[in-house]
């Protein structure tokens, strides 16, 4: 009785250790890079357009850019391709010469409230230094409900946590791997249909029920679909090829990275440098991104977000069906081989009575 206490006592220590050595790394990452990205935001290469040979605004800016590193003048050849510029999310604001030899400021504040109030400030105080009137039109303005922006990232962290957690409840109560091409096809059609769910529960709480969004709560269920399903997908993929551990590297990408570096609570311009171009590829910054266009912005601007996560979506189920094949041929090779074993054991030796 004693000895089998030790077996069991030896065989539960090590995977408890390494459980919890791996949530202590966890957390200790949480910790680390969301003080480390949000504990101190620094504007930097904020992008403002301005129009080739409009020379007063050129020269308010050139005069801003030799002060500060906090504004970065992006040329446009003509006022109508500035505009698009700012419709399409490549710049915060456009400065252009206005009536009466002063300066209009056109920002849209929808993008990011912090970014847009950072350009209305550097730019009213050079105006103010160059003793030109400033006008400013928020061309895009953030809603009412949401002053500071924040609905977006965290109506896409739920999307992305609902996608994830969903693919985990699954491999926990299946298997991490579907032990069949038809289950790996079960499981996408099941995270399928719940990504629809969730996509249409989490517009009609921003909209309806929480009156956030007044427009626009179909398009907000599409884009949330599909952001739950990439998040699903990719869960599952990693998990499908690492198991428990795939878990862990799931949460590590999509929260303990995935949310400070999705641009969310900050433009990616106020964040440290080995952070700013995150949201360009992950989850929840692709996400995010893609919310602010259905809502505020024209198609123009949904482009990549768009693109980026029916990628990750794409390469979630290859990855899963790729995993359940591996594991499928795995399975087979180890039944065949005990098979083998079986039939070339020696007959056991019998005693005459």
């Amino acid at each position: 009785m004693n000895e089998d206490r030790e077996l069991a006592v030896r065989d539960w220590l090590p995977r408890t250790a390494a459980l919890l050595v791996g949530t202590l790394a966890l957390a200790t990452a949480f910790i680390a890079a969301y003080v480390g990205a949000l504990h101190q935001p620094t504007p930097r290469d904020v992008p403002v357009g301005v129009v080739l040979g409009d020379q007063r605004a050129q020269q308010v800016m050139a005069a801003v850019r030799a002060r500060t590193d906090k504004i970065k003048p992006i040329e446009y050849d003509n006022p109508q391709a500035a505009d698009d510029g700012l419709t399409a999310r490549g710049v915060y604001g456009v400065l252009a010469s206005g009536p009466d030899n002063g300066l209009r400021l056109t920002i849209a504040s929808a993008s990011a409230p912090a970014a847009a109030e950072l350009v209305t400030q550097v730019l009213t105080q050079a105006a103010r230094q160059a003793s030109l009137p400033l006008q400013v039109t928020d061309e895009v303005p953030v809603e009412g409900s949401d002053p500071r922006g924040l609905v977006p990232f965290y109506l896409a962290a739920g999307y992305v946590l609902g996608g994830y957690l969903a693919s985990t409840a699954l491999g926990l109560k299946t298997g991490t791997a579907p032990v069949s091409l038809a289950r790996a096809g079960l499981r996408i059609a099941a995270l399928a249909v719940y990504s629809i769910v969730l996509g249409v529960a989490g517009a009609t709480v921003v909209g309806p029920i929480l009156d956030v969004w007044h427009h626009d709560v179909p398009a907000v269920a599409a884009v949330g679909a599909l952001a739950v399903f990439a998040a699903a997908m990719v869960a599952s993929a990693v998990q499908g090829w690492l198991g428990l551990l795939g878990t862990g590297i799931v949460i590590l990408l999509l929260v303990v990275l995935g949310n400070p570096g999705s641009g969310g609570i900050y433009a990616p311009e106020f964040l440290p440098d080995w952070l700013r171009g995150m949201h360009r590829w992950n989850v929840p910054g692709l996400a995010t991104d893609l919310i602010k266009s259905a809502v505020y912005f024209d198609r123009r601007s949904m482009g990549w977000a768009l693109t980026g996560l029916v990628v990750w979506a794409l390469l979630g189920v290859l990855g899963l069906i790729t995993a359940t094949m591996f594991r499928t041929h795995w399975r087979a090779r180890r039944a065949t081989r005990a098979a083998g074993a079986r039939t070339t054991a020696p007959d056991e030796p019998t005693t005459d009575g």
